[in-house]
């Protein structure tokens, strides 16, 4: 990273914890990421549960939904995705990720689609929901 990169990243990264964000960043959309460990035998079990959950995410305000089945996905010596969700030899790590209009839209849509019962209907998920890991993300660059 060259200089001039390091103090924007600087500057951008003390902005973002201000809650102070440049107007072209302020509009981009909010994310929200999720990485999961899947039974193997599951995929397509997995598939279905994505496909009906998108729906209703999408119903809600979502203007993107994206579910990636692991292909390339190693595992790390001291941190990785497999180890975040402590993937077993039988299940392959799923990255999936809602783009929303705005935090405010995920807020609200989120809050929606926890009550919407076509979600109740889908069922348990595919998974075990205690190795999850997720979180909402301001994006800060797209190209």
């Amino acid at each position: 990273m060259g200089r001039v990169q390091a103090i924007r990243t600087i500057l951008l990264s003390e902005q973002l914890q201000n809650n102070n964000l440049p107007e072209e960043v302020s509009t981009m959309d909010y994310i929200d990421g999720f990485v999961a460990a899947v039974s193997n035998d599951k995929k397509e079990e997995y598939i279905e549960f994505a496909r009906a959950a998108a729906a209703v995410f999408m119903d809600h305000g979502a203007s993107k939904v994206v579910e990636c089945w692991g292909d390339d996905v190693p595992p790390g010596e001291v941190t990785s995705f497999p180890k975040a969700v402590q993937c077993q030899e039988d299940e392959t790590v799923v990255f999936s990720w809602v783009a929303w209009p705005s935090k405010e839209a995920r807020d609200a849509g989120n809050e929606k689609v926890m009550a919407d019962p076509r979600l109740q209907s889908v069922g348990d998920p595919p998974f075990d929901g205690k190795r999850i890991i997720f979180g909402g993300f301001q994006m800060v660059l797209e190209e």
